[in-house]
């Protein structure tokens, strides 16, 4: 197993229980903030979970090569934010997503992914 100096295995299973998102229904996701008193939401935590929405709708051998993220007004950490994906593309080698991260009917967040399958020679 391996080990970090000063990261816990809690502080892990924390991260991944953060990633792990509610599927709603297709294409839509709900993700939750840790307690804190912190009124406004990590923009990391926004950006993973955005990365991870996107990720569970593509095929599992494919890996994301390319990302683009825009923080768009500040989040708020006393309300589960929904992952809208929209599938821009499918294709043989390459798929791309775009993840709108919403709280209070509003954009937060925007994320562009691209994903590809792996190749030789990449």
């Amino acid at each position: 197993m391996w080990e970090i100096k000063g990261v816990t295995q809690a502080a892990v299973d924390a991260l991944l229980t953060l990633l792990d998102l509610e599927p709603i229904e297709v294409n839509m996701f709900r993700g939750i903030s840790p307690p804190s008193e912190q009124q406004r939401v990590f923009g990391g935590q926004v950006a993973g979970q955005a990365l991870i929405a996107a990720a569970r709708t593509v095929e599992p051998e494919t890996r994301v090569h390319s990302l683009h993220a825009y923080f768009l007004r500040p989040g708020d950490s006393r309300v589960p934010i929904l992952y809208e994906v929209q599938r821009i593309r499918d294709g043989l080698s390459f798929t791309t997503r775009r993840v709108t991260a919403i709280q209070h009917g509003r954009a937060i967040f925007s994320l562009s992914a691209s994903f590809q399958v792996p190749e030789d020679g990449f």
